[in-house]
């Protein structure tokens, strides 16, 4: 046998055997929260450990490969349309044989998004330490703990779980290690602390790596944009739109995501803001210091390298002007740094001209909108890991925005029973009510029916079963199924009818009440219940909900409420009806409604569920039609005689 065919034979069973082992980490993070919930928490352990093994080992193979595919089919300086494309085909199979190598069809590792943002937000580690907690390893529970904590700053029970950890013995304080620390914010921070002691030669050298480590990881960051992007609302065997339409879009997408590294870089995890003028801080820092060591040469470029972020800042002016008059000569900025900004300005002029060709709107982000900073550590706030949204020209509509509403109240309630309790002066804020006697208490006692009737675990979260903290069980039923239940004969009708007409009513009471001058519509309509799981309650301090606002993102640090995905930015108003509580002078009670305006003037939340159920119908309500729910569409179908016999179908699309 050809001697050269079985090498190439073994070669190819030991990378198919490799690639085999990898286990899509959306399985084995599944696996793992099965297992959590049926107790068995070494396969929490082994499943969860796995699954973030595999998260990384996806994400370092696909930099690695695109980088090197890069290098490997360079662009040319000048080229024809057909030496472009042959570079781009040339890249996309270069990428896809080096990454199905290593990992295996690929196929098999694309994830939901839930399942992106539960990892981007750190989840599998709550898990971590709740089990190694319950295996009597407190040492990785501790590490666990203080990895999910540093990107959920707010969840107060992790927060006193390691509070407790600090307590125990053998616990030390190298225990408490982030498990998923990105090297170059790492780097800043232990830089920064050594400037502080003036130990000038160690934070040299510690900020010096940090740039290293920098560049590096926004070369990975740049290379992980450049995956697939979203083309949603369209067929493409129906695409209305020309080639270098679609390349510029695609191209448009990939570049605004490059170009917001910058942002992405200058984050802490769990924040929403970029630590302000991060990138040219590094080098205020190291020109001071290498003063301090009497290294001017290095003073000298490191200041020329800020005044290129800050072009004529004169504290820094009259810095170059004294290095230069020392040393007698000139001196030139770091040339990376130098690189770096050029492509910057040139990606920045690019999006622009995308963005009035594609008709998306673009603003640059203010990276570097400050100086200095570097005598005051506390005016740089902390920022999240979050990314602004490219609205690619597929999910262009001519939308109408609704026109800003005047901020109203004390309009009619419309129904004689109805009672107003507080208004938003008595709740200590603006755009809020508490009403009684909305429902009767028969409505209370059939919804409350209904709810054990019609809820499903996960339903309104994407089939997560704990969406805000593994400590609860959510259930719940959205009005469009309730009504298919009800027609399909699984439920009463007239409960079903009732989930409905509940809902209009508050709806006519928010419209009314706050004297709106546009039309109200549904937006989502959902019959909620959080169930406290047994045996998960003891030493309990978090929320069912952590704080938040609905339609924009809160930054408590920047004291901002930024609109922008993943914010349900085209809600307007809330409402809880039922069994509810708003602040703490506001008791649960049957017909009980409490409303509120969803911007940041009203952020709020859920308080833990530790025992029993609790269950509300929450609504929340646009002035875009475009973000209605097709409630009344469905109940007008239900209300033609002619079709009442006729099954009803709704688009699983039209439900959240």
């Amino acid at each position: 046998m050809n001697t050269r065919f079985i090498l190439s034979f073994e070669t190819l069973v030991v990378k198919l055997v490799s690639a085999a082992l990898l286990q899509p980490y959306d399985l084995l993070y599944d696996s793992a929260v099965q297992a959590f919930y049926n107790s068995d928490y070494e396969k929490v352990v082994r499943d969860m450990e796995g699954a973030l093994s595999s998260h990384r080992e996806v994400r370092r193979t696909k930099v690695r490969c695109r980088l090197r595919c890069q290098d490997q089919f360079p662009f040319d300086e000048a080229f024809s349309d057909l030496r472009f494309f042959d570079v781009v085909l040339r890249r996309a199979a270069c990428m896809n044989r080096c990454i199905e190598e290593k990992l295996g069809t690929q196929s098999r590792h694309k994830v939901s998004e839930d399942v992106v943002q539960d990892f981007n937000r750190r989840i599998p580690y709550n898990f971590l330490q709740m089990a190694y907690q319950k295996l009597n390893q407190p040492d990785k529970a501790a590490a666990a703990a203080h990895t999910y904590f540093q990107a959920n700053p707010e969840h107060v029970e992790m927060g006193q779980d390691l509070e407790q950890y600090k307590d125990l013995k053998g616990i030390k304080e190298e225990h408490f290690v982030d498990q998923e620390a990105r090297p170059h914010q790492c780097f800043f921070t232990a830089a920064g602390k050594l400037y502080d002691k003036g130990d000038y030669d160690g934070a040299i050298a510690s900020f010096e790596e940090a740039l290293v480590e920098y560049y590096k990881a926004d070369e990975e960051c740049r290379a992980l944009c450049q995956g697939p992007q979203k083309f949603e609302d369209h067929d493409h065997l129906r695409y209305r739109y020309s080639l270098h339409e679609l390349v510029s879009d695609h191209f448009t997408q990939v570049l605004h995501c490059e170009h917001e590294c910058v942002r992405y870089l200058a984050t802490r995890p769990g924040r929403l803001s970029p630590m302000e003028n991060y990138l040219p801080l590094h080098y205020d820092y190291l020109q001071f210091a290498y003063f301090k060591v009497d290294k001017l040469e290095e003073a000298l470029q490191c200041a020329l390298t800020y005044l290129l972020f800050h072009e004529g800042e004169e504290f820094m002016t009259d810095n170059v002007d004294y290095y230069r008059g020392v040393l007698g000569h000139d001196g030139k900025p770091q040339e990376k740094a130098a690189w770096y900004l050029r492509r910057h300005k040139q990606e920045l002029e690019l999006l622009l001209i995308g963005s009035t060709i594609m008709g998306a709107e673009f603003t640059e982000g203010n990276y570097w909108s400050s100086t200095g900073g570097r005598e005051d550590s506390n005016r740089i706030p902390s920022g999240t890991d979050g990314w602004m949204e490219y609205v690619p020209i597929s999910e262009k509509k001519n939308v109408t925005v609704a026109a800003p509403q005047q901020l109203k109240e004390g309009g009619p309630l419309l129904y004689d029973s109805v009672l107003l309790v507080q208004n938003s002066a008595a709740l200590n804020g603006r755009q809020r009510v508490l009403l009684d006697h909305v429902i009767s208490e028969e409505e209370c006692a059939e919804l409350r029916h209904l709810a054990h009737t019609v809820t499903l675990a996960g339903d309104g979260y994407k089939g997560r079963m704990s969406p805000h903290t593994p400590n609860e069980r959510f259930e719940g039923a959205t009005v469009l199924k309730t009504l298919q239940y009800g027609y399909e004969g699984r439920v009463p009708m007239k409960s079903a009818r009732l989930f409905y007409d509940v809902s209009e009513r508050a709806r006519r009471i928010v419209e009314s009440y706050f004297q709106l001058n546009s039309t109200l519509h549904f937006s989502y309509t959902h019959l909620v219940c959080r169930t406290a799981i047994t045996g998960q309650q003891d030493h309990r301090n978090d929320l069912s909900h952590p704080i938040h606002a609905d339609n924009c993102l809160l930054d408590p640090d920047a004291n901002e409420c930024w609109k922008e995905p993943p914010a349900y930015t085209y809600r307007d108003y809330r409402y809880e009806l039922f069994q509810t509580k708003f602040e703490q002078n506001v008791k649960p009670k049957c017909g009980r409604m409490v409303g509120f305006s969803s911007g940041g003037e009203n952020p709020h939340g859920v308080k833990a569920v530790t025992s029993g159920q609790r269950c509300a119908v929450a609504l929340w309500f646009t002035l875009d039609p475009l973000y209605r729910e097709l409630a009344d569409e469905v109940i007008h179908i239900l209300d033609t005689q002619s079709l009442w016999d006729q099954s009803l179908t709704i688009n699983p699309k039209d439900e959240l």
